[in-house]
């Protein structure tokens, strides 16, 4: 049964736009002048649709992620859905008493209290004195506030209202229950609470739409994913599947590159580039490499030497420019002609992020021949299983840890 239907959803923003900027002084106080006699300068109306068609449904107990760029429409396709801002043509239905944490103190009284605010968001959601009671204790206890229950929120720091905002929203049992990436405001245990609260609402048989950039967060989440893209939707189905599109369309890495001729290639006199490539070692299920894959590391190069001892030095780099390793090859002795070198890096090795590898070709172990700069770049996304939280783990490895089962211990 679907709680959420929405029908060809578009929404046209007018943006207003001065006239051309005066070439001169003398133009620009001509302008001054007009507006401070009643004058007006030319303005322009330029149309922006930020969603365009926007069509699906989502059945009760599903949990929806929105996901795609910054400017994709996401906010304001939630803001529709919320009933904050009216679609400029299309429709949407609903079934079902609805809660929305969009923004910092969303529904919030500047005035009020935290205790008061409790009651006041209940009562928009309505739910009646009961139910609040019920859960008041809860509330407070989650958005760990107790200390400051009875201060206006206008003097609440911006972690505490969401912390606030979304136990109440949490907590007062709606059917459906919409978050927006105003959970990035939290700390790390802010977090790892609120991810498992919604797994909880989720596996209640309430519906959730989830909107965030931790992809690894959205795909624990949720079962449904919605991919918008320009303020169209690119993709909708089952989560993996619009995880994968979303990462291809956005991803600027190249996992290879090769030339056919050393006229063409990069290098010098001595060497030259024909081919480097970074691959899985295993068959992929997505379309994209996550942490637990194994990688090889593949160089092919034209030696333009009769007869030398050559080696090749590897540098794994972050995109920050931090150093992961520098790992060389034993010298051997090469004739003219292509030369083959391959590294293994294990897989349940690096940490999720953006990735760069340099290589360098020395003769005798001393005198560099060529260093191939930033000449391969590559993402791993996350991947994490049995956790709630799906915040960024520090560190440019993540090595597997010991699983439990194989944990030893002595009792007392």
């Amino acid at each position: 049964m679907s709680v959420i239907s929405v029908n060809n959803i578009s929404k046209k923003y007018i943006i207003k736009h001065q006239g051309k900027q005066q070439a001169n002084v003398k133009d620009a106080m001509s302008g001054f002048t007009n507006a401070l006699f009643g004058g007006r300068n030319k303005v322009e109306d330029e149309e922006f649709w930020a969603l365009t068609d926007i069509s699906f449904e989502v059945e009760k107990g599903d949990r929806l992620g929105l996901i795609g760029s910054n400017g994709a429409g996401k906010s304001t396709l939630l803001k529709i859905l919320s009933r904050i801002t009216e679609p400029t043509s299309g429709n949407i239905r609903m079934k079902g008493r609805l809660a929305s944490l969009l923004e910092v103190g969303t529904g919030f009284h500047q005035e009020l209290t935290g205790r008061e605010n409790i009651y006041l968001n209940g009562a928009i959601l309505g739910m009646r004195r009961t139910e609040i009671n019920k859960h008041f204790d809860a509330i407070v206890d989650f958005a760990g506030i107790e200390r400051f229950l009875d201060t206006p929120v206008k003097r609440y720091s911006s972690g505490m209202y969401v912390r606030l905002g979304f136990a109440i929203a949490a907590h007062l049992e709606p059917e459906i229950l919409i978050v927006d990436e105003v959970l990035a405001v939290g700390d790390a245990d802010f977090q790892k609470k609120s991810l498992g609260k919604m797994k909880d609402v989720s596996n209640s048989g309430r519906t959730l739409l989830f909107v965030s950039h931790n992809l690894t967060a959205v795909q624990g989440l949720c079962n449904k994913g919605a991919f918008l893209q320009h303020g169209k939707l690119k993709s909708f189905g089952e989560v993996g599947n619009v995880i994968n599109e979303y990462v291809q369309s956005v991803s600027k890495f190249k996992l290879s590159q090769t030339w056919a001729t050393p006229e063409i290639a990069p290098g010098t006199d001595d060497i030259r580039i024909k081919r480097i490539e970074i691959r899985p070692t295993v068959e992929l299920k997505t379309s994209y490499i996550d942490v637990r894959i194994p990688l090889k590391i593949e160089l092919e190069f034209w030696s333009m030497i009769e007869d030398a001892d050559l080696n090749i030095s590897v540098f794994l780099y972050t995109m920050a420019g931090e150093c992961i390793f520098n790992i060389g090859s034993n010298p051997k002795n090469m004739k003219k002609g292509i030369v083959r070198g391959e590294v293994d890096i294990p897989g349940s090795f690096l940490n999720d992020g953006s990735y760069y590898l340099s290589v360098m070709i020395v003769k005798d172990s001393a005198t560099p021949l060529f260093f191939f700069e930033d000449a391969i770049a590559f993402e791993i996304q996350d991947f994490r299983e049995e956790t709630a939280w799906y915040g960024k783990w520090p560190g440019a490895i993540r090595p597997l840890f010991i699983p439990v089962n194989t944990w030893q211990q002595e009792l007392l």
